[in-house]
């Protein structure tokens, strides 16, 4: 690539900072940890979780430059194709707590384009509701056996406009209070011990929920020998995303906290879960009040996340299968009925697991009191799974250190091996110890779900090789 068409540093830190950040990992920051007090986990999440997590990205990328993979790749490259095989069943199996949680997702955006409010969607019953979203996640595992995936432009302007969006609430909420002072803001308490957390076991548990929120950035590797001056310059590209995100958490968490009081978020579980599930609506919903034109911002806000849950559902369904049953290197671990295609070039037993699987967590919430609890356990369900794929990637970090003089890199995050190895173990057991604490949780039906979903999800990934193994050993007569 030529000078000319290099990244620049400032390109780089808008790429990584659209891929990794978004209004909800605002609302989540606010909910679960009472209001401003977010603030400073906010600060220690990226400073010794985030920070360190994205240059070891930048590492692995220039060392795997030519590996379209990922993280896959990465594992199969440094220990082995087994290894590689877990890395990619984990990055599926994490999927489908987060498949599971889109069908409802995109009922909710519906339900609030049409009615406006909070109440329609929270007061349907239950059952009623998990029967829409198991309808609906047919519908994506229907459109994606067709080998189709119609809604990839959608996804794209969908995720742009919300990025937008989420830009806008922060400046115009901010704005609010000059351009609209006689409105309704609540005061914000800025004393020290209003921004001080209680660390009991709560906050302890909802620590997942952060490392969540600022994880994915994997997803930038590729471009790490395209940036000028890649020793400089991603790292460069990296802090300036990073203090970008900051700001924008800071600057979010302070617009919410002028519009949102914790102690009615936490009034009780009921209206805990309320929040959780609608408070994102009622940020646009209000902002629209304070700018005097009704629900302009909520109605927008709906559609483009109605439109992006869905878009995303089907890419959930369709991709994460395909980095796992497309990889031939790692084919000898999968049965071979599971990488049967359909007509149309679809993985359709696959597809079928995934109904299996994602099918039976969204009957299995029916149980729960109330549309805005699904939605709630659903976030907490997929804050304790979805960051399990991390792990990987400093997995690979480790074993790439250990291979220094084989596998050369342009870019290194530190050049001594021993505080490289400790940041990749760090990193790696700040993600493990979260999402194991992220499983605790009062209620005893969440608390299950919490534990027997990865476990279960886990022992199938254990099950698979052994299933392979047997057929071979069939086929061959022994």
């Amino acid at each position: 690539m030529s000078d000319n068409k290099k990244i620049t540093v400032m390109t780089l830190a808008f790429m990584a900072f659209s891929t990794v950040w978004g209004f909800g990992n605002v609302l989540n920051g606010f909910i679960y940890f009472n209001g401003i007090q977010v603030i400073l986990s906010w600060v220690m999440m990226f400073v010794l979780y985030f920070i360190p997590y994205s240059l070891m990205v930048g590492e692995l990328g220039s060392a795997f430059k030519n590996s379209g993979g990922g993280v896959n790749s990465w594992v199969y490259d440094t220990i082995g194709p087994k290894v590689a095989y877990y890395a990619g069943w984990t990055y599926w199996a994490c999927h489908i707590t987060y498949i599971a949680s889109k069908g409802s997702g995109s009922l909710k955006a519906l339900s609030w384009a049409v009615f406006r409010n909070a109440e329609t969607y929270d007061t349907f019953p239950t059952i009623g509701v998990q029967m829409a979203t198991l309808g609906v996640f047919l519908i994506g595992c229907f459109i994606a056996s067709k080998g189709m995936n119609p809604l990839k432009k959608l996804l794209s302007l969908a995720g742009t406009s919300m990025f937008v969006m989420s830009i806008l609430y922060i400046i115009m909420m901010l704005a609010a209070p000059a351009i609209n002072p006689g409105a309704d803001y609540v005061t914000i308490d800025f004393s020290l011990k209003n921004l001080i957390p209680n660390f009991n076991i709560g906050y302890f548990s909802s620590l997942s929920i952060l490392v969540f929120a600022v994880g994915g950035c994997e997803k930038i590797s590729p471009y790490v020998n395209k940036v000028e001056n890649p020793s400089k310059g991603f790292p460069k590209g990296i802090i300036a995303m990073t203090a970008m995100v900051l700001v924008c958490a800071m600057l979010g968490t302070i617009a919410m906290g002028r519009m949102f009081d914790p102690v009615v978020i936490n009034a009780s579980e009921e209206s805990f879960n309320s929040y959780a599930a609608n408070g994102s609506y009622w940020a646009f919903q209000k902002l629209g009040e304070y700018y005097h034109i009704g629900d302009t911002f909520l109605i927008i806000y709906a559609l483009c996340n109605l439109i992006g849950q869905f878009s995303i559902l089907i890419l959930s369904i369709d991709a994460p299968l395909r980095m796992l049953l497309d990889n031939e290197k790692t084919a000898q671990y999968i049965p071979s009925g599971l990488r049967k295609k359909n007509k149309y070039g679809a993985y359709s037993n696959g597809i079928k697991l995934i109904l299996v699987l994602a099918g039976a967590i969204i009957v299995v919430q029916t149980f729960l009191p109330g549309a805005a609890a699904v939605l709630q356990q659903l976030t907490r369900l997929n804050s304790v799974c979805m960051p399990l794929r991390y792990i990987w990637v400093f997995v690979a970090y480790i074993a790439l250190r250990k291979a220094y003089d084989r596998i050369p890199a342009e870019y290194r995050f530190v050049k001594n091996q021993k505080i490289a190895y400790f940041f990749g173990g760090w990193c790696f057991f700040v993600t493990l110890i979260c999402c194991i604490m992220g499983m605790y949780n009062k209620d005893p039906f969440t608390f299950a779900m919490n534990v027997i979903t990865p476990v279960v999800l886990t022992a199938l990934g254990i099950i698979m090789p052994k299933l392979a193994e047997r057929e071979r050993a069939k086929e061959s007569g022994k």
